[in-house]
């Protein structure tokens, strides 16, 4: 979930985003106006049968992009049709895109999904997030298989802070009690409200910081500042490549506070054969956190083209 990086290929194969867009949510409110019944109109709706274009949708942040080049070189190798819609939006819109068909594959964070489906619910293990996001997902779509790959929110403290407290890998968030009275923490403004955010770890870890530093959703303001130690303490993504770069320390979360975030494919039912099933549950089979940081660092770091990175990375696990 990490921020959109301006790259080279950011201007080339993704100079088009606002325009797709724009596209996709005229799509979606002229499906609105129609029968959510009726799939003659859907154009994805014959795709299962018919060898029909299968379009993979990304959200606006630069792992997600990567994630749907894997999904659609994946899809391609198996002989279906791809079209790419990506860096559309937050969660909010594909979603809406996905019920309409608009778009058929998305890669998610099965945790943050059911977040955002039901806020209340608990998050005691991947396979009960998948079995309650399932419970609350529009007739339509459906979660295929989780890869062991997370990438979720965390509270990072920079080099800095982690040596004058003497802290490491293997502490807690409980660890802050006492210093974070003398710690400024960052990240986006909705972190300030949020049970997945300073809410939630004044409540489960009696967490209570000097202040509080509105900027980014783990993107570059936030790097920057803890970096600087313009804060101590901030929202880092646990897949973020600035935090090797860096050597940021991710502290331990065993109440689960931001509790699971396996990559997972959500897909409009009618918009996917079982053989572009197999193929996205055999990518989930091969991708673990560690795999999917270095794949990012290619990309965010290495200035990588995402596609490239995702056509390496099948080919180097078979999934060609």
């Amino acid at each position: 979930m990490t921020s959109t990086v301006k790259s080279s290929w950011s201007r080339t194969r993704h100079r088009g985003a606002a325009a797709v867009a724009l596209a996709v949510a005229t799509a979606l409110v002229a499906g609105c106006g129609s029968s959510s019944d009726d799939e003659s109109d859907n154009p994805l709706s014959e795709g299962k049968a018919d060898g029909g274009t299968v379009v993979v949708g990304s959200n606006n942040f630069a792992e997600s992009i990567l994630l749907a080049d894997i999904y659609g070189e994946a899809l391609k190798a198996k002989g279906i049709k791809v079209e790419y819609k990506p860096n559309i939006g937050s969660r909010e819109t594909t979603y809406g895109l996905l019920k309409n068909g608009s778009i058929a594959v998305l890669p998610e964070y099965n945790g943050s999904l059911l977040a955002y489906l039901d806020p209340d619910a608990e998050q005691k293990s991947a396979e009960s997030v998948n079995a309650a996001v399932k419970s609350k997902l529009d007739s339509k779509l459906t979660l295929l298989e989780s890869a062991p790959a997370e990438d979720k929110d965390s509270v990072s403290i920079n080099a800095e802070t982690a040596k004058k407290y003497d802290l490491t890998a293997q502490s807690t968030l409980a660890d802050l009690k006492d210093i974070a009275p003398e710690l400024v923490i960052g990240g986006s403004p909705e972190f300030q409200t949020r049970h997945q955010g300073l809410v939630g770890l004044e409540k489960e870890y009696g967490l209570k910081f000097k202040s509080f530093k509105a900027l980014d959703a783990g993107g570059p303001l936030t790097q920057a500042a803890l970096t600087k130690n313009t804060v101590q303490a901030a929202d880092i993504f646990t897949t973020d490549p600035t935090i090797t770069k860096e050597k940021f320390v991710v502290l331990q979360d065993p109440k689960n506070l931001f509790g699971f975030a396996n990559v997972t494919p959500l897909v409009y039912k009618s918009g996917l054969s079982q053989e572009g099933v197999d193929a996205l549950n055999a990518v989930s089979a091969k991708l673990d956190t560690k795999t999917l940081l270095d794949l990012d660092s290619q990309v965010q770091l290495e200035n990588k083209d995402p596609l490239d990175v995702a056509k390496a990375w099948l080919k180097s696990v078979g999934l060609n």
